[in-house]
């Protein structure tokens, strides 16, 4: 790889790159370009604004304090993560490379993180189309009427089991993954899923075939489509009854939250990964960018609608979680009246009189009392009962969605919106890998880019079929745990490092100059020499504190799981379609 920097600005480079390339060099092919502006835009926020914005970001605002986590998210969004963001974005442009060249050239002891930035987006797109394969699996379902996990099935051998939990549980565990009882129970491969995995890689090959060429035509109605189907998400969110006591949880703050470290752990984590940096994607969507581009503007305006995205999607999703807190609380009250009746066989009791009764049991026959088999209604209880991830989308919504008018519409319309969030993200994933590829000397003179593609879709296909096992979804858990996380954050640190510190502030900020056409502004000057390299220092040391035990104890980790009640495994020929 080339090491040789020139030392002007953008023009210079740009001549230098030329010459490069009339001498016969390995930048011999001709680097893409984006149709518009707005195909660009349109894919930064596509592949930035995924399922973690629906699934994760309300949870979490659930978790520590409603409206007051927006506290520790916004200060590491100000001082950490949209000055990494327009740092990738800026030097990006200014190289016009992938991440692997683009180390390689500012010096060659960062090449690695080149290589583990592309590696990490391999790694990642193993596991997030395999979540793009369930929500496919029940978006196919979501046209069966009635729904599928509706009812328990008829078959007498597993009545019993779904029962014992419940319909929505028993088709995702059951179903859906046939899960085994642990890790090492693999089983065979589930044939539904494996159809799924196929057809999902299969799109993403068609989209991203061609690189920007093909994905820039795709991302017009991936990006988008999410909007329109949050937006009747909202309205009709709003109209549900108890919406109101969803809404007005997630904006009460409690200001005790904030004492939690993991709570400011969480925020930190969540805007770097939502943010997609480390991965290369943005580096490489950057490098087909014109030279005066303002890459300033762009990334403020894409981290801004990515966080917007966030907080516009908790609204809907509060509102229907208020809904159902709602109906599980009136559906307490009513059974604890049919107890209250049998006591007094010969009143009529209503949900209103009921604690009157309570009352007069309470104070004439406290054994009587005692004896009623009465459960303890308190919405706020069923508030607190929040889940993320593969837990929202395929157990909580599927139960909620049972309970709306037209809920067969319903879960089309979400599971299509999911589907639309992470195919747009998988689309930066993949080209993270497929520019630095083609970009060197080898694959650019011998091997197509639609062959390097293919060859990217289809090893990722066969190795991800081990997420179709029966215990596959143990191994998504632990690829979505660890896969994504610190090993980004340590990416994005050196990467302020070595631009900072090694590629020289003073150069860089002479390029960023040339390219947006004015000063670059002691913010940013200031964020990247200090804040956040600071920042992602604290957060790896808080991470080790929080997630290791020093003294032999467990930690207790902020991820919800939902158990498996009552759900044995059983092979597929012994079910039945519900």
């Amino acid at each position: 790889m080339a090491t040789d920097q020139p030392e002007g600005g953008v023009e210079e480079y740009k001549v230098k790159m030329e010459t490069d390339e009339s001498e016969g060099s390995d930048e011999e092919y001709i680097r893409p370009k984006w149709d518009s502006k707005l195909q660009y835009l349109l894919s930064c926020a596509g592949f930035v604004v995924g399922l973690g914005n629906v699934w994760r970001f309300p949870y979490l605002c659930q978790t520590y304090g409603g409206g007051v986590f927006l506290i520790p998210y916004l200060i590491a969004f100000v001082l950490g993560a949209i000055p990494v963001f327009f740092l990738e974005l800026a030097i990006g442009q200014c190289l016009k490379k992938g991440c692997i060249r683009l180390w390689w050239h500012i010096s060659p002891y960062l090449g690695g993180l080149g290589y583990t930035s592309l590696i990490l987006s391999f790694l990642v797109i193993l596991y997030y189309n395999m979540l793009l394969s369930l929500v496919l699996w029940y978006l196919i379902n979501s046209f069966r009427n009635p729904l599928p996990w509706s009812s328990c099935p008829t078959d007498t051998k597993l009545i019993e089991e779904c029962h014992k939990s419940t319909p929505t549980n028993y088709f995702w565990y059951r179903y859906t993954l046939n899960i085994s009882t642990d890790i090492g129970n693999s089983g065979p491969l589930q044939w539904w899923l494996v159809l799924c995995l196929a057809a999902c890689w299969l799109l993403v090959f068609i989209c991203t075939v061609r690189g920007i060429e093909s994905t820039g035509k795709a991302i017009y109605f991936t990006a988008t489509f999410p909007y329109l189907i949050l937006t009747l998400f909202l309205i009709y969110g709003l109209t549900l009854p108890g919406a109101v006591h969803g809404l007005l949880y997630f904006m009460t703050p409690n200001l005790r939250k904030l004492n939690n470290p993991r709570a400011w752990l969480d925020a930190a984590t969540q805007i770097f990964s939502s943010l997609s940096l480390g991965f290369g994607g943005h580096i490489a969507y950057a490098s087909y960018n014109p030279s005066r581009n303002d890459c300033e503007m762009d990334a403020v305006m894409i981290a801004a609608i990515n966080s917007l995205t966030s907080l516009f999607a908790s609204i809907p999703i509060f509102s229907i979680l208020g809904f159902k807190a709602t109906v599980a609380y009136e559906e307490c009250l009513e059974r604890n009246v049919k107890y209250i009746t049998k006591a007094f066989r010969n009143e009529s009791i209503t949900v209103d009189s009921s604690a009157f009764w309570l009352s007069y049991l309470n104070g004439t026959d406290i054994n009587k009392l005692a004896s009623l088999k009465l459960a303890n209604c308190d919405r706020q209880k069923f508030l607190d009962q929040s889940v993320s991830g593969t837990g929202l989308a395929f157990i909580l919504f599927t139960e909620i969605v049972l309970k709306m008018p037209g809920s067969n519409t319903w879960a089309i319309l979400f599971f299509l919106m999911l589907f639309s969030l992470g195919i747009s993200s998988m689309f930066g994933f993949v080209q993270s890998i497929l520019t630095p590829l083609t970009e060197s000397r080898i694959v650019s003179r011998y091997i197509r880019k639609e062959a390097v593609c293919g060859l990217i879709c289809l090893t990722a296909f066969l190795l991800g079929l081990v997420f179709t096992l029966r215990s596959g979804n143990y191994w998504l858990e632990m690829f979505d745990a660890f896969a994504a996380t610190m090993p980004l954050l340590i990416i994005a640190f050196f990467e302020v490092i070595g631009v900072v510190y090694i590629y020289g502030m003073k150069r860089f900020s002479a390029d960023v100059e040339e390219m947006t056409g004015r000063p670059l502004k002691c913010y940013w000057k200031a964020t990247w020499q200090f804040f956040s390299p600071g920042i992602m220092f604290l957060i790896f040391v808080f991470y080790v504190l929080l997630e290791y035990p020093w003294d032999g104890l467990p930690i207790e980790r902020s991820t919800v799981r939902i158990p498996v009640a009552g759900c044995a495994p059983v092979a597929r020929s012994q079910r039945l379609p519900t």
